[in-house]
């Protein structure tokens, strides 16, 4: 009997044990968990926008930065010997545009003054017709009179001769007047080739423009010398190296975003069904495994790549095969938003997790502290 006893106490002492672990850690129990957890984020990859040896290398592996702290620079002087013949070209360019604007203005004052000319020449000619039929009307009474004696033979000849002047001068007035408006086309072809050649005024101009843009991409380029970071971030995977040559638009080293951090849960997709964006989430990490972290449901993942029917040898399907009794779950990844990190918990990519998502919470605010995963879950 006293041994039964003995037996039944420690069954009971078990059984409370039991039970006091599952109230415990009752909510991993209930809830959707995973140990499939990774920390992820955005990890941005360092490139220079141009070519050239490394004159300066301020920064180590591993080393936090600041946005806007230069990271490497590469060597100035070609860019900026560029900028400086950029600045020559676009002087001259803004002297060339100068002589073509004269250029211009010079034509168009040709092409005023043959259209003075021109209506010079149609006055004259208006005022010889006038005098014309004048002279010749003067011609007519005079040959009219001279047979009866009313005027003399000099007289006669006289009006003919005024007569004979004023044709030959229209003559040389409408001659004048083809000139002109010969030298009014010239002109207007001189105008018209002068402003092809010159283009828009003022800074609208093709040339001035493109002399612009020469030098700000030069100074661009110059800029483009000094690599910042663009954001705040631990530098990584440095294998740059002093006086080592940087290619233009080729990844020098990454840079781990410091403000971007998240967890990546990879839970069973039967264990899926009642996780809503804005569920309250607790993230146990390997590195700190007594020590959990709080965060939020951001989203969840609409789909995975597929292992069987990928493309195989000769274009053909690929696949796996199976037992036809033995279904596997696969993973859906859940991302998740951590809202509290102590500052003496460090994040690094990649490291892994446990994730506990705690249904039904996404109306909730911040509900009762929840323990670290159990060792044996993590």
């Amino acid at each position: 009997m006293e041994k039964f006893l003995k037996y039944i106490l420690t069954g009971a002492i078990v059984a409370v044990a039991v039970i006091l672990v599952l109230f415990k850690y009752w909510d991993y129990v209930v809830n959707p968990w995973t140990r499939d957890g990774q920390v992820r984020a955005e990890v941005i990859q360092i490139t220079s926008r141009v070519s050239g040896p490394i004159v300066a290398l301020p920064i180590r592996d591993n080393q936090f930065v600041k946005a806007g702290d230069l990271l490497f620079e590469i060597d100035p002087r070609t860019f900026q010997a560029s900028l400086d013949q950029a600045r020559a070209q676009l002087d001259e360019t803004g002297d060339s545009v100068q002589a073509l604007e004269k250029q211009v203005e010079a034509a168009r004052a040709g092409v005023n003054t043959s259209r003075e000319s021109i209506a010079q020449a149609k006055s004259e000619i208006a005022q010889l017709k006038a005098t014309i039929a004048k002279n010749k009307a003067e011609y007519e009474r005079k040959k009219n009179l001279l047979p009866q004696k009313a005027t003399s033979q000099r007289s006669v000849e006289s009006a003919q001769a005024s007569y004979e002047v004023s044709l030959q001068k229209k003559i040389a007035a409408e001659a004048g007047l083809r000139q002109a408006q010969s030298e009014l086309a010239q002109s207007q072809a001189n105008l018209a080739e002068a402003q092809a050649q010159l283009g828009a005024i003022g800074d609208a101009n093709s040339q001035v423009r493109a002399s612009l843009a020469a030098v700000r991409q030069a100074e661009l380029d110059l800029e483009f010398t000094q690599v910042k970071a663009p954001v705040d971030g631990y530098v990584t995977n440095l294998n740059l190296r002093f006086g080592s040559q940087a290619v233009a638009n080729q990844p020098a080293l990454a840079l781990v975003d410091i403000n971007s951090y998240w967890i990546d849960g990879f839970f069973r997709e039967n264990t899926i069904a009642d996780i809503r964006a804005g569920d309250r989430a607790i993230v146990t990490l390997m590195t700190y495994s007594g020590r959990p972290l709080e965060g939020r449901v951001d989203s969840i993942g609409w789909g995975i790549a597929q292992q069987d029917g990928s493309t195989g040898f000769d274009l053909l399907p690929s696949i796996s095969p199976t037992f036809e009794w033995i279904r596997l779950a696969q993973r859906v990844p859940v991302r998740i938003h951590l809202t509290d990190v102590p500052e003496d918990i460090d994040l690094r990519v990649g490291t892994t997790c446990s994730v506990l998502v705690m249904t039904g919470t996404a109306e909730n605010g911040r509900g009762k502290p929840v323990p670290a995963a159990p060792a044996a879950l993590q």
